[in-house]
């Protein structure tokens, strides 16, 4: 018997999806996977509920829902970062260039694009 429990989770609405893929990259514990041309957590166990897809997403066709799932297997999830990491290049801010490995990034959308920013860019991003 799996055991189930109510935590937050990334929805994927697939009438929104366009099978981009930008969600699969920041999901670090590779729940999301592109199926069919279609964005989908093919293992809730390893979404964690964080969200550093949906900021990517150009059509919002991810959310975060509060719902019965089976637990975060934390274990599972270090597993395939230990593995991703293997094979790991950088984002990069689109601003100045920096990467993610010295500076800090956030998920940005401009000009119809899902994309990165540092936080050293943001607050000129903010502000003007």
């Amino acid at each position: 018997m799996t055991t189930t429990i109510t935590r937050q989770i990334v929805h994927i609405d697939e009438a929104l999806c366009t099978g981009c893929g930008l969600c699969v990259s920041p999901c670090a514990e590779g729940a999301i996977v592109i199926e069919n041309g279609k964005a989908k957590v093919v293992r809730e166990e390893l979404c964690d509920g964080a969200g550093f897809c949906l900021g990517v997403c150009p059509t919002g066709a991810l959310t975060i829902k509060t719902r019965e799932t089976v637990p975060f297997d934390h274990e599972a999830a270090e597993e395939i970062v230990a593995e991703k990491l293997k094979t790991y290049i950088p984002q990069a801010c689109y601003v100045c260039g920096t990467d993610e490995d010295h500076a800090p990034l956030l998920p940005v959308r401009t000009q119809g694009n899902s994309t990165w920013v540092c936080t050293r860019c943001l607050p000129s991003l903010i502000h003007g």
